[in-house]
C-alpha cells in the first residue's frame, strides 16, 4: 500500500486523535483518515453525479 504524508493543523490532528483508540470510533490515525478519504470522494461523487458530471 502506498504512503502518504501530510501536514495537518494541530487542532485537527488533536480533534482527529479524540476519536482513535481502543473503544473508539477509529483503530488507528491512519484508518481514520482513510475512512475520512472515502466519506470524502464518496459526497463529491454525489455532487458530481447530480449536477450530471460523473459518467456511470
Amino acid at each position: 500500500m502506498p504512503k502518504v504524508s501530510v501536514d495537518i493543523p494541530q487542532e485537527l490532528l488533536d480533534d482527529l486523535n479524540a476519536h482513535v483508540g481502543v473503544d473508539k470510533k477509529f483503530i488507528s490515525q491512519a484508518d481514520a483518515i482513510r475512512t475520512a478519504i472515502r466519506k470524502l470522494l464518496n459526497m463529491m461523487d454525489d455532487v458530481d453525479r447530480r449536477h450530471g458530471r460523473l459518467k456511470e
